[in-house]
């Protein structure tokens, strides 16, 4: 199987400071509430399934028996190879690759599922990365969904505007202000559930807006 890169090229995928802050972060994100929502994610999911960003790893442990197995793609040197030890301890068959979201290192309709956590707000391209899920899910295959969003307050959203710009630099090409659900369904994905609510990624940072839920590919 081939590691395809992004169109931006293998070196914008690689963010070191950020990927090390991130594998520490994590821990307490998921302490505080994370792995319980990447619990809930993928309850249900079944088949062949492909996580798209897979980070370092946190969501392996919690894949249900009924997953036959992931093939979890994650970009960045660092990260994957936490995810590598990560995936040696699995209930489920995991395989780690390099690649992007932009080009999954899949045939079409290949996958029952596609998982995709905490990823659509740092691709560069949201609408290219869901075509290529779209590609890559068998008709009625799931698209499993857990995301941080544009807050629903005119304020807070105003405020995310103006630091969205500064934050991508610190973190990752990350967006604080994107409608991911509505990039969802104008990638002609059918939204079957659909939980917003707040959650604060730090101990000392205020609640920010997450959707959590499920769509599928039309037949």
């Amino acid at each position: 199987m081939t590691s395809p890169q992004s169109p931006e090229g293998p070196a914008a995928l690689q963010h070191p400071r950020f990927a090390r802050a991130y594998a520490r972060a994590i821990v307490g994100m998921n302490r505080r509430g994370g792995a319980e929502h990447r619990r809930r994610l993928l309850s249900g999911l079944r088949g062949n399934v492909i996580e798209v960003g897979a980070g370092e790893g946190s969501s392996f442990a919690l894949y249900p028996a009924a997953v036959a197995d992931v093939l979890a793609v994650e970009p960045d040197d660092y990260l994957r190879s936490l995810a590598d030890l990560r995936a040696k301890s699995a209930p489920v068959p995991v395989v780690v690759v390099a690649g992007s979201a932009e080009r999954i290192p899949a045939r079409d309709a290949s996958a029952d599922a596609v998982v995709c956590s905490l990823v659509l707000c740092s691709v560069a391209d949201q609408g290219a990365t869901l075509a290529e899920i779209f590609r890559v899910l068998r008709p009625g295959g799931t698209l499993a969904y857990y995301e941080h969003v544009r807050s629903a307050s005119r304020l807070l959203a105003a405020a995310e505007d103006v630091m969205a710009p500064v934050w991508q630099r610190m973190a990752g090409g990350c967006h604080l202000n994107r409608d991911t659900l509505e990039a969802v369904r104008a990638a002609g994905f059918q939204v079957t559930d659909n939980e917003r609510f707040g959650f604060a990624p730090h101990a000392l940072a205020p609640p920010v807006a997450h959707i959590l839920g499920h769509a599928t590919r039309p037949d």
